[in-house]
C-alpha cells in the first residue's frame, strides 16, 4: 500500500476506531481497554450462569469507559501480547500493533497532517508477525518545553528531547593534536568483554553503543560466528577511557589542571540478541546488527550515558554530514589497538557513490538499504574504532547512532574505499520490538 492510500485508511478509519489503549487490570496485569465482547475471560464470566460475587466484583472493576452504549473492559493482555511490548519514541511503555488499532498514532493524522506527526509515526514503526504496518502503540505523544533536569536511566532509549542522550560533557576539555578523545567524550562508548574458549582470559574484542539504561547495540559478527571459536561475550565494560590502566584515568585538559573519570565498570550481559536475518558464514553481512541487555541498569554520569537513536533517514540529509566513528580500534596496520579512546570524522557516501568501491572482483558486495558508507580518505578508516561501535552525527546539539560498524577495505584506511556499516534507521522497527521493560 503506498502511503498516500495508507495514510487516506487511516484517516478514513479514524470515526470507528474508539478508545483502544493501554491499561492496569484489579490483578496488576498489563492488559487493553477493549469492547467486553471482545475480552475472552471476562465475556466468559459474564456469560457464567453462576457468577458469584468475586465475579460480579471483577467486572465493574475491570471497566474502563464506554463505546457508545457498549461496555469496555482492562482486558489481561496474552502472553503473545506481553511479547509485543515495547517503548515509543518518548520513551512510554506501549504494545506493537497494527497502527489502525492505536488511536493515539490514528488521531495524528487528523486534517491538518504535520510533518512532525508523520515521523513521530515513522518513529514508531516496530515488527509484529503477519502485521505489516505495525507501531508501538502507547499514550498520546506530549509536547516536551525543556529539556529535564534529572535522568533517570531505564530499559527504555529516552526520548531525544529531555537530552537525556546523545549528549556529553567535552566541549572545553578536547585533548588537541592525534585522534584521542576528550576523556568525557562519547560517554556511551562500550567495551564488550570476552572470556577466552582455551584460556579463560578476558579479551576486548569488540565494542558497542549504550543506547538506553539496559541496552548496548552492535554488530551481529560480534555475538556469532567466527569470534566464537574465540571467545564468548559475557560483560560490557562502561565509562572507561585508557583500557590499560584500572581504576581512575586522568587526563591534562587545556588551560591547566585535570579531568577524571569515575573508574570503568563491567556489567555482566544478561541476554545477546542477534538479528535472525545476520548470516555469519556470508560475505554480504546484511543484518548486522544485535543488541545486548545489561544485568542491571548502567549508571548515568558524565563518563556513562546513552547515544541517541536516529530520529530521520541520514540519505535524506542535505548537505551531506560528518560522520564520527569512536572507539579504543587499531590505530594502523601495525597496531591492533589504542590504550585510549580514538575518533576520526568521516564524510558520508551515498551508496551510488559507494558502490563502485565494491564492484571490483575482490570486494563483490552489492549494497543494500540496510547498509551505509563512510570514508573514503586515505589513513582515515573505522578500524579506528571497534567492531560493532557507532557511526555517530552531531545534529547540532546531540548525537545520533546512525551506523554500526560492520566491514570496509583490508588494510583499512584505503583511499576511495570506504568502510560499510548497518544503517540502524532501517532496524529502528527491529530496535523498537526487541527492547523490552
Amino acid at each position: 500500500m503506498t502511503r498516500l492510500l495508507l495514510l487516506s485508511a487511516l484517516i478514513s478509519c479514524l470515526n470507528y476506531i474508539q478508545g483502544q489503549s493501554l491499561c492496569t487490570t484489579p490483578n496488576a496485569q498489563s492488559g487493553m481497554c477493549i469492547l467486553l465482547t471482545e475480552c475472552g475471560p471476562l465475556y466468559d464470566i459474564l456469560k457464567k450462569a453462576n457468577r458469584n460475587d468475586a465475579d460480579v466484583k471483577l467486572l465493574r472493576d475491570s471497566l474502563c469507559g464506554y463505546s457508545n452504549t457498549s461496555p469496555m473492559v482492562c482486558c489481561p493482555l496474552a502472553k503473545t501480547d506481553e511479547d509485543q511490548r515495547c517503548f515509543t519514541p518518548q520513551a512510554q511503555e506501549g504494545t506493537c500493533m497494527d497502527i489502525l488499532k492505536c488511536p493515539a498514532l490514528v488521531n495524528l493524522l487528523s486534517p491538518p497532517l504535520s510533518t512532525e506527526n508523520l515521523q513521530f509515526i515513522r518513529n514508531s514503526r516496530c515488527e509484529t508477525p503477519n502485521v505489516q504496518n505495525s507501531v508501538c502503540c502507547g499514550p498520546a505523544p506530549t509536547a516536551v518545553t525543556s529539556p529535564s533536569r534529572v535522568c533517570v536511566p531505564s530499559a527504555a532509549p529516552p526520548d531525544p528531547r529531555t537530552e537525556c542522550c546523545g549528549l556529553d560533557s567535552a566541549s572545553g576539555n578536547k585533548i588537541f593534536g592525534g585522534n584521542a578523545t576528550a576523556i568525557d567524550q562519547y560517554p556511551w562508548l562500550t567495551i564488550i568483554e570476552y572470556k577466552g574458549v582455551r584460556d579463560d582470559k578476558i579479551k576486548l574484542l569488540c565494542g558497542g553503543a549504550l543506547i538506553s539504561g539496559k541496552y548496548v547495540l552492535t554488530a551481529g559478527h560480534c555475538v556469532l560466528g567466527p569470534v566464537l571459536r574465540i571467545a564468548e561475550p559475557k560483560n560490557v565494560r562502561l565509562g572507561d577511557y585508557n583500557i590499560n590502566n584500572d581504576g581512575q584515568d586522568c587526563v591534562d585538559v587545556e588551560g591547566g589542571g585535570t579531568d577524571c573519570t569515575e573508574g570503568a565498570i563491567v556489567v555482566p550481559i544478561e541476554k545477546i540478541i542477534a538479528h535472525k536475518g545476520y548470516d555469519p558464514n556470508s560475505a554480504l553481512r546484511r543484518h548486522d546488527i544485535a543488541l545486548l541487555r545489561l544485568k542491571t541498569v548502567a549508571p548515568y554520569s558524565d563518563f556513562i550515558r546513552p547515544i541517541c537513536l536516529p530520529s530521520s533517514d541520514i540519505e535524506k540529509a542535505q548537505p551531506k554530514p560528518t560522520l564520527f566513528a569512536a572507539g579504543w580500534g587499531a590505530v594502523s596496520d601495525l597496531q591492533s589497538t589504542s590504550s585510549v579512546k580514538l575518533h576520526v570524522d568521516l564524510p558520508f557516501l551515498t551508496q551510488t557513490e559507494c558502490q563502485p568501491s565494491y564492484d571490483i572482483a575482490k570486494r563483490k558486495v552489492p549494497l543494500w538499504s540496510g547498509q551505509i558508507c563512510a570514508g573514503g580518505e586515505k589513513g582515515k578508516d573505522s578500524c579506528k574504532g571497534d567492531s560493532g561501535g557507532p557511526l555517530m552525527l552531531d545534529n547540532g546539539r546531540l548525537y545520533e547512532v546512525v551506523g554500526v560498524v560492520s566491514f570496509g577495505p583490508t588494510p583499512c584506511g584505503m583511499e576511495n574505499v570506504p568502510g560499510v556499516y548497518t544503517k540502524v534507521y532501517e532496524y529502528m522497527p527491529w530496535i523498537r520490538s526487541n527492547i523490552k521493560p
